[in-house]
């Protein structure tokens, strides 16, 4: 009798096999060398990693009387994250948008080698990396103890848009979905300037008046990625895959949800509360 296994499995197992050699064949061939890019599943780890490390870490410092004092390595962290923001967005407008040939109507990925076209993939590379790397936002609030900042919509942002451009990279390194990738980068440079004079001292709290418009600003990136994402599906001859288009749509919509019911619980209630507190007196 064969012990060794079912020999009906093997074909399925060879068809996988088959399956995955061809998804990742179909990735643009500029990237597939390029590090994090011969395969999903490192990214994958470490977003899970992430997850456990963030699950298990609240735990773990639950057990403390209080945080570690990160004030100095935050200010760092902050100011790196803003000079690298800043970065992304003048490389996405010098290799297309704005400064580029790019245009605000269907714009496909130009998958040559021409200097411009390889300078926006890696512009989408770096951007890919500053995801993982923004995974340390939540890791901080970890050990600062900081568990109220660490909610459903951080932690859901954090690791759906390190684990999605994976696949941006891989397979539409430029073109019309980068919009939304020189946005964000706009938008972090604001909020890392925000968190590094937060983190600076008490000295600079008089200067930070600024974060509800902050996150109205968030609010605005999404109602602008939607308005632009839209347009996809209306171009009757667009050499761009619809699918991301509906990726893009799709999460736009769940973050433009999530961040207006944070703002509303943040600013709105609390002032409808005290109006009306106010009235009863």
């Amino acid at each position: 009798m064969d012990l060794s296994g079912d020999s009906r499995d093997s074909p399925i197992l060879q068809h996988a096999s088959s399956a995955y050699a061809r998804f990742l064949s179909s990735g643009d061939p500029r990237v597939s060398d390029w590090a994090m890019m011969s395969s999903p599943v490192p990214t994958f780890v470490l977003v899970a990693l992430y997850l456990f490390a963030v699950w298990w870490g609240q735990k773990a410092m639950a057990q403390r009387s209080s945080g570690f004092e990160l004030r100095h390595v935050m200010v760092v962290y902050n100011s790196c994250m803003v000079v690298l923001s800043a970065w992304l967005c003048h490389e996405f407008c010098a290799s297309g948008w704005f400064f580029g040939s790019y245009t605000f109507g269907c714009q496909p990925v130009d998958a040559s080698t021409r200097p411009q076209a390889l300078r926006m993939a890696h512009a989408c590379w770096w951007f890919y990396i500053s995801k993982l790397i923004e995974l340390a936002d939540t890791i901080f609030f970890v050990l600062r103890r900081k568990f109220q900042l660490i909610t459903f919509l951080h932690v859901f942002h954090h690791a759906v848009m390190a684990a999605s451009w994976w696949f941006g990279v891989k397979f539409v390194p430029g073109g019309f979905s980068t919009f939304h990738a020189l946005i964000n980068s706009f938008i972090h440079t604001l909020m890392y300037t925000y968190y590094a004079l937060a983190a600076a001292g008490p000295q600079f709290h008089p200067y930070l008046w600024w974060k509800r418009y902050l996150t109205s600003a968030q609010i605005l990136q999404f109602i602008i990625v939607i308005a632009h994402t839209m347009q996809l599906f209306f171009f009757e001859d667009c050499d761009y895959p619809i699918v991301f288009g509906w990726w893009i749509l799709s999460y736009a919509f769940i973050f433009l949800g999530l961040f207006g019911n944070f703002y509303y619980g943040a600013y709105v209630k609390p002032k409808k509360a005290k109006a009306a507190a106010i009235k009863s007196s």
